[in-house]
């Protein structure tokens, strides 16, 4: 089936654009932004994925205030309108990674906006993810990330929330490829082998997008149990990796290491405070101190997992004919917390993993920025550093 994408002379395969190589249900293609103001403690994240083999596109958008999460869903098929909009909401590429506009028109949840995504340094490609289970690929993927700020506005049940570059920031990332196993489209791990161990599993996870007045920047590390960093057989496998931007190319900043000092409140795994020493091929020592200015949001509401949409399914799965919205609000304060899923699943001792922080950063020369960060903290399972078991 032909799609507007085919006019443009990039196919890879011999195949029309809308068919992909890979026919498991778990490849997909999609995006993830966010808007954030530490100031005002206020995160609005948003995403879009495209399931070809299951012929969905699914979206969400979430506003937290002071823990009180409102998220909106929605989906519908995707080859009858080849197109980065669904329903109420819209991605539009008005300039490859310097300005990404994304609407939210009139929808039952209460949330509208009109933002211009703004990159403030060129986007940096992560390296290859890839992990393996008895020798199948379980995730194969690309993903880049970028910092940078937005400008334009929010609108919350009638409040207006003006955004501007000066104080708001802005996190995305662009991934495509297969994401296996990812129920409910997912085998029964009833009927298989148990899985087997294959390299070094992760524990820890440690991604930061953050910008300030001209200092913009990307680093991930990940951590095994005895908090090694070495290569791991996981989604997220890469021991380092980082850049450092002053303006867009006014001087770039590439990073071959870090270590982290992590203060979490006792008796969890939420970051009360940290500080970030990272090294750049120089030589020299930035320090970076995080310190989260709220709670941290709740990826379980947004779509992804089983149990996620009202009907039991989730982003991957079909919810319907025409345009599927609905909504929910949660108030997630308190942390950790157990919580129900819509498929009757419970997860208890909750924490969130997604931080909006104030970020002050010391370059090896004294200079000194302070600005806002997005951070996932993942402790995955016992981490020795920390004591965790």
């Amino acid at each position: 089936m032909l799609s507007p994408y085919d006019e443009l002379p990039v196919h890879q395969t011999s195949h029309p654009l809308s068919v992909v190589s890979n026919t498991d249900p778990g490849f997909d293609d999609g995006y993830f932004f966010s808007v954030f103001s530490a100031d005002k403690g206020i995160v609005c994240f948003q995403g879009l994925r495209i399931n070809p083999n299951t012929d969905i596109v699914g979206g969400y958008v979430g506003f937290i205030r002071n823990g009180v999460q409102r998220t909106v869903r929605f989906s519908r098929t995707w080859r009858e309108l080849c197109d980065t909009a669904v329903g109420p909401y819209r991605i539009e590429v008005v300039e490859p990674y310097r300005d990404i506009r994304l609407t939210l028109d009139d929808n039952p949840s209460g949330i509208r906006f009109d933002l211009h995504w703004l990159g403030t340094s060129p986007a940096y490609e992560e390296a290859h993810h890839l992990a393996t289970n008895r020798g199948r690929p379980t995730t194969d993927q690309t993903r880049y990330s970028q910092a940078g700020t937005a400008r334009g506005w929010i609108d919350i049940d009638g409040e207006r929330i003006d955004v501007d570059p000066a104080h708001w920031y802005g996190s995305r990332d662009h991934s495509w490829g297969l994401y296996h196993e990812r129920p409910p489209l997912a085998p029964n791990p009833r009927f298989l082998p148990p899985r087997e161990a294959e390299g070094i599993p992760r524990a820890l996870r440690f991604w930061t997008l953050f910008g300030s007045d001209e200092l913009s920047g990307f680093y991930a590390i990940h951590e095994s149990p005895e908090g090694k960093q070495v290569p791991m057989n996981d989604t997220f496998g890469t021991p380092f990796e980082g850049r450092l931007h002053i303006g867009w190319d006014k001087e770039t900043v590439d990073l071959v290491g870090g270590s982290h000092e992590l203060e979490l409140v006792p008796g969890t795994k939420l970051l009360r405070a940290g500080t970030v020493t990272l090294h750049d091929a120089d030589g020299g020592k930035w320090v970076q101190h995080v310190e989260p200015v709220s709670p941290p949001w709740v990826t379980a509401t947004i779509g992804y997992q089983a149990g996620s949409w009202k009907d039991g399914g989730s982003m991957r799965t079909y919810h319907g004919p025409g345009v599927s919205v609905e909504w929910d609000e949660f108030d997630f304060a308190k942390q950790p917390f157990d919580h129900t899923m819509y498929d009757g699943t419970v997860y208890r001792n909750l924490h969130g993993k997604e931080y909006l922080s104030r970020v002050t950063t010391i370059a090896p020369d004294g200079r000194r920025w302070v600005g806002a960060g997005h951070t996932e903290l993942f402790l995955d399972g016992p981490f020795s550093p920390y004591g965790l078991q």
